[in-house]
């Protein structure tokens, strides 16, 4: 057997003794010199960082991205150059409003967060298993998630707050009937569609601009559990996602996802009846079908699950060039909002994290703060910009075409004559007779302890959808005919 290795303290010190403090007599009170001890309690209470405000729960993999068509006309972006081009990347999953410590078969959305570690730097893709969202204004998404979380008297979750606010913002229903659907409660990860959600750019080396939206089309199939099945589940296990992708990766059965795109030209964004850019609509796949790009393969499991998973961080404005941003106002503020959120979590140089590292050379003149753990720059008299010094310099070689924009600054209100019941109706008319029942059921025991103007409100535009629709979860919630939307059928 070899010989252990020493343990030390973190600053490299031999520990002799790691069994016994420090006592002034065998029965005696503890003495403040005792290092050791002080530096075990104050670590160990520093061991647990802040938890993501939303996502919290997650569960995350290495993998690669392989291309397998070619997409040079619309994109630039070195990932996507060359046919059987491998990429190495990371993804984490999660539920969207469960704590830390919620348990993984909840109805809820599943985040889908990917981070490629290109020759050109790290490009992250944020999006969930939806293609759309409950918002579509930024404005209203901090209301939003309040309402997911604990109130603030109770401490304890609020139907009659979710409802009331999806009741409020009709923008919702797109994501609610997906979320209410079998959809909104998968077994596990390895099932479930990815989606980029918000549009994004394309950009060639034309420079030309397309709009774009990403697709990862999961090749093990869909299942789901019905809410008696997720209550016996969480009984036995609260761990059961984790488990399922730990335990395959580990097993040598890798899940993949097909890679795909929609392309939208530019001079498209104003010939729909949809606002392209609103997060809470799709593009249909008669106008735009999707475009194969490459297979996504999980294929290794973290190390060390808080450094490589709980201490990833991603952010949409993490892009590559050929690759740019739209006027999506959700995308927008995540721009913002994600790195500004990692900044206060993780600390200010989270991007040095080794998770979070690009794998190509970085250079910037970014210093000191919290976390300044990695060292200077080889040229030190190179520490602002312009400077006569040989510092790393701007390349105009990677600008973008300018974005058009038009318009008077303005707060906008987002719901005039935006048809926000079109999309969710034709989703319901897809279902088939079981799957609207499955639906209808789950939006009225969810909306069982929601007070009855509520009920009446959000019931009403379920009819707007479709009458079928309200009128099956409105039977179901036991309203009257009095309370019924069917007169109000000609709003």
């Amino acid at each position: 057997m070899s010989k252990k290795p020493v343990l030390t303290t973190s600053g490299g010190n031999p520990v002799a003794d790691n069994q016994n403090s420090v006592s002034a007599g065998e029965r005696g009170p503890l003495l403040l010199q005792d290092y050791q001890l002080i530096e075990k309690l104050t670590h160990q209470n520093r061991e647990r960082i802040p938890e993501r405000p939303v996502h919290a729960k997650g569960w995350g993999a290495y993998g690669t991205l392989t291309i397998t068509n070619d997409i040079s006309k619309y994109t630039r972006a070195k990932i996507f150059s060359e046919l059987g081009k491998k990429t190495e990347m990371l993804a984490r999953f999660s539920t969207v409003a469960g704590e830390l410590g919620a348990a993984d078969a909840e109805r809820d959305v599943r985040g889908f967060a990917l981070k490629f570690y290109t020759e050109e730097g790290n490009w992250d893709m944020v999006g969930n298993n939806t293609p759309v969202f409950f918002v579509r204004d930024p404005y209203k998404f901090p209301d939003f998630i309040h309402t997911q979380k604990r109130h603030p008297r109770t401490n304890m979750r609020s139907p009659t707050a979710m409802w009331d606010f999806w009741s409020l913002s009709p923008e919702s229903l797109h994501q609610v009937t997906i979320l209410m659907s079998d959809r909104g409660l998968p077994t596990d990860v390895r099932h479930i569609n990815g989606y980029g959600s918000h549009t994004y750019s394309f950009i060639n080396e034309d420079n030309e601009r397309f709009w774009v939206k990403f697709h990862f089309k999961n090749m093990q199939g869909h299942k789901h559990w019905t809410n008696r099945e997720a209550e016996d589940v969480v009984g036995k296990s609260r761990e059961t996602t984790q488990e399922d992708l730990f335990g395959s990766i580990e097993n040598g059965d890798f899940p993949k996802w097909r890679f795909c795109v929609q392309i939208m030209p530019e001079a498209h964004a104003d010939k729909h009846w949809y606002n392209p850019f609103d997060l809470t609509k799709v593009w249909p796949h008669a106008d735009y079908p999707l475009i194969e790009v490459g297979e996504l393969e999980l294929n290794r499991n973290p190390d060390n699950y808080f450094a490589e998973i709980e201490q990833a961080a991603f952010a949409p404005s993490n892009i590559v060039p050929g690759i740019g941003f739209s006027p999506d106002k959700m995308l927008q503020a995540r721009i913002f909002s994600y790195a500004d959120a990692h900044r206060y979590r993780l600390g200010t140089h989270y991007e040095a994290l080794p998770v979070n590292a690009p794998k190509c050379p970085v250079h910037h003149y970014h210093k000191d703060g919290p976390m300044r753990f990695f060292a200077n720059n080889p040229n030190p008299d190179a520490y602002y910009e312009p400077n006569s010094f040989n510092g790393p310099a701007e390349d105009a070689s990677y600008s973008e075409p300018p974005l058009k924009i038009s318009g008077d600054a303005d707060r906008y209100n987002h719901r005039d004559g935006n048809d926000d019941y079109r999309q969710p109706g034709d989703l319901f008319r897809l279902m088939d007779d079981d799957q609207k029942g499955r639906l209808m059921d789950n939006i009225a025991e969810a909306m069982d302890p929601v007070p009855h103007e509520i009920k009446v409100l959000q019931v009403s535009h379920f009819y707007k959808c479709d009458p079928d629709y309200g009128i099956g979860v409105g039977t179901r919630l036991g309203l009257s005919a009095s309370d019924m939307p069917v007169p109000n059928a000609a709003e």
